[in-house]
C-alpha cells in the first residue's frame, strides 16, 4: 500500500466533523521569479559597440544565457512541481478537501515563460483555472522601485496588475512587495491602490513577544498584514536537505506535527517556488515531501487550507505592526532588512546612479530605454553585489548570495552592472541630445533660471521662453528638476545653485547639458 493511499485514509477518517471558526489556516505561498541576468563583460571595450536600439536589451542581458537558465529551472522545478500541485488539487477535491495555494508571478518571469517555455505558462493557467489558486500583486520587474520613487513604484504595481488581468483574467487583492520589503509607507500605498492585504516577514525585533501567526494592521491604514512564519518556512526552504540540521531528515509527518501544536489565526508558509527541485534537488526527497504535505495537513482536524485574501476577509487584526520610515524589513539574510540589496557602498552607488536616471529616461517617452532602465531595477542585480561574509567570518548569508549569483564574486557582479549602466546612460544622453532642444539653448535656459533666482527670487518663464526659443512647458520641467536637485528652493537660489552658476557659465554646451542630467537626485516625473 503506497503512501498516498495511507494518507488518503487519514483524510476520510478525519473530515467527518464541522471545521468550525477557530481552525488555524495554513497558507502556502510560493514566489515565482527569474531575473533577466546581465551578461558578463570582461572590459569596458567589450561593451562599447554599435548596437541597434531594438537589440540593446538582448545585448545587455543575454537572451541565450537567460534561456538556458530558464529551461534548466523549468525541467527541474516548474514543470514537475506544477504537475504535482495539479494532481494534488484534483485528487484532494475527489476526497472532499480543497487544497489551496498562492503564487506571485513576476512580469519578467511571465515574459520568459512565454518566450522560452510556453509549457510552464500553460501549467500556471491550468492551476489558476482550478479555482484553488490565488495570485498576488507585486512590482512587474521584481524591482527596488519602492526605493526609486512613489510614482515609479505605483506604475510598476499597475503594470503587474494589468498583466495578471490580461494573462489570467485575475485581479489580485493582496500585495507583496519585492523580497517582502516593507514599511508603513508600503501598506499605505497598497491600500490606496485597492489592496485588502499585504504580506511581509514576521520579524522578531518588531514582534517581540507576539506571534507571527496572527493578522496585524499598520498604524497608518486599515489594510491587514499577513506575516511569514520564517522558522517553519525556512525549515523547508533552506534546511530541508541540510544534513547538519538536528531535525534532518524532514518528513511531512514530522513537519505537520509541528504545525498541529501551533495556536493562532494563520500559519503562513512563504518561500521561493524554486525550493522544489532547484534549490533542493529531486534526489533529496523534496518532491515526495511536496506530495505528502497537503494530505498530512488535511489529516489534522483543526487545520485547514486558506489563501491570503480568505484570511484577511475572515480574521480581525490582533494588533499594530509598526515599521516607520526610514526603517525597512524583508525576508532576506539574518538582518531581515534592506541590507541584502543596499547594504554596502557599491550597491548604494549603483542604485543612486540608476535612480538619478528616472526623470531623463521618462522624459524621452522611449519604450525601449524605459524597459531597460526598469530591468536594471530588478533586485537580483543588487543582491549579487552583496559582500556579506567576505570579511566578517560569518559566511552563511554570503554563501546564499553566492549560490544565486552567476558571477564569481560580488565585485565582478558590480563591475558588470556598472559597465552596463554606464553604457546605457551614455546612450540615453546621446538620444536626449538628438531629441531635446539644442543643447546650447538648454544651457541658456539653465543660466537664465539660476541667475533670475539669484538676483530676483522670481523666475519669469515667459521671458525665458521668448529669449531662448525653448517651449514654456519644457522650461517648467527644467525648473522642477532644478528644485528636486536642490539648486532651487521655490524661486530662490540655494547654496548649491550659487555654485552651479559658475559651472553653467564655464562649461561648453555639451558639458553643461551633461552636468544638468547627471547630478542631483530625481524623485519623480519631469
Amino acid at each position: 500500500m503506497n503512501v498516498s493511499i495511507i494518507i488518503k485514509s487519514f483524510i476520510n477518517s478525519s473530515f467527518t466533523h464541522d471545521l468550525g471558526e477557530d481552525m488555524p489556516a495554513v497558507c502556502l505561498y510560493f514566489q515565482v521569479h527569474q531575473p533577466m541576468r546581465i551578461k558578463s563583460f570582461y572590459s569596458p571595450h567589450s561593451i562599447s559597440l554599435e548596437i541597434p536600439p531594438d537589440k540593446l536589451s538582448d545585448f545587455y542581458f543575454g537572451r541565450d544565457e537567460n534561456r538556458a537558465i530558464f529551461e534548466k529551472v523549468s525541467d527541474k522545478c516548474y514543470i514537475p512541481a506544477g504537475n504535482i500541485l495539479l494532481d494534488l488539487i484534483y485528487d484532494m477535491k475527489d476526497n472532499g478537501v480543497e487544497f489551496k495555494i498562492t503564487f506571485s508571478l513576476t512580469g519578467v518571469f511571465i515574459e520568459q515563460a512565454s518566450e522560452f517555455r510556453p509549457e510552464v505558462l500553460d501549467i500556471f493557467h491550468r492551476l489558476v483555472k482550478t479555482g484553488s489558486v490565488e495570485l498576488l500583486g507585486e512590482t512587474y520587474y521584481h524591482s527596488l522601485a519602492s526605493f526609486i520613487s512613489r510614482d515609479e513604484f505605483v506604475e510598476q504595481i499597475k503594470m503587474h496588475r494589468k498583466l495578471m488581468l490580461d494573462e489570467f483574467g485575475y485581479r489580485p487583492s493582496v500585495f507583496r512587495n519585492t523580497e517582502l520589503l516593507y514599511n508603513n509607507k508600503i501598506a499605505e500605498i497598497a491600500e490606496q491602490l485597492g489592496f485588502k492585504g499585504v504580506i511581509t516577514e514576521g520579524v522578531d525585533w518588531v514582534l517581540g513577544w507576539r506571534s507571527p501567526n496572527y493578522i496585524y494592521r499598520p498604524p497608518n491604514a486599515s489594510i491587514k498584514i499577513l506575516l511569514k512564519n520564517y522558522m517553519l518556512s525556512d525549515d523547508i526552504a533552506f534546511r530541508f536537505s541540510a544534513r547538519w540540521w538536528d531535525k534532518w531528515p524532514l518528513t511531512a509527518e514530522k513537519f505537520v506535527s509541528w504545525l498541529s501544536d501551533i495556536q493562532g489565526q494563520t500559519i503562513n508558509l512563504f518561500m521561493d517556488y524554486e525550493t522544489f527541485g532547484e534549490h533542493h534537488w529531486e534526489d533529496t526527497g523534496i518532491f515526495e515531501f511536496l506530495r505528502s504535505l497537503p494530505y498530512r495537513i488535511a489529516s489534522v482536524p483543526h487545520l485547514e487550507f486558506a489563501t491570503p485574501s480568505e484570511i484577511v476577509e475572515k480574521y480581525e487584526s490582533a494588533g499594530v505592526f509598526d515599521i516607520p520610515e526610514p526603517a525597512w524589513i524583508s525576508w532576506a539574510d539574518a538582518e531581515r532588512d534592506e541590507s541584502a540589496w543596499l547594504g554596502n557602498h557599491i550597491q548604494r552607488m549603483c542604485f543612486r546612479e540608476l535612480q538619478n536616471l528616472e526623470s531623463p529616461v521618462k522624459s524621452l517617452k522611449n519604450r525601449t530605454m524605459l524597459r531597460i532602465w526598469r530591468l536594471l531595477q530588478t533586485s537580483d542585480h543588487f543582491y549579487y553585489m552583496s559582500t556579506k561574509g567576505l570579511s566578517s567570518g560569518n559566511s552563511s548569508d554570503g554563501n546564499v548570495h553566492g549560490y544565486f549569483s552567476h558571477f564569481d564574486d560580488p565585485y565582478t557582479a558590480a563591475m558588470n552592472y556598472l559597465l552596463v549602466l554606464s553604457d546605457f546612460k551614455s546612450r540615453l544622453m546621446s538620444i536626449m541630445r538628438k531629441t531635446e532642444p539644442d543643447s546650447r539653448r538648454i544651457k541658456e535656459v539653465l543660466i537664465s533660471v539660476v541667475l533670475q533666482a539669484e538676483h530676483e527670487s522670481y523666475i519669469d518663464v515667459e521671458a525665458i521662453a521668448n529669449e531662448t526659443g525653448v517651449p514654456k512647458d519644457r522650461i517648467c520641467n527644467i525648473i522642477e528638476d532644478l528644485r528636486r536637485q536642490g539648486f532651487l528652493s521655490g524661486d530662490s537660489i540655494t547654496e548649491k545653485g550659487r555654485a552651479a552658476i559658475n559651472l553653467f557659465s564655464v562649461f561648453p554646451p555639451e558639458q553643461a547639458f551633461h552636468f544638468f542630467y547627471s547630478h542631483g537626485r530625481y524623485a519623480g516625473k519631469s
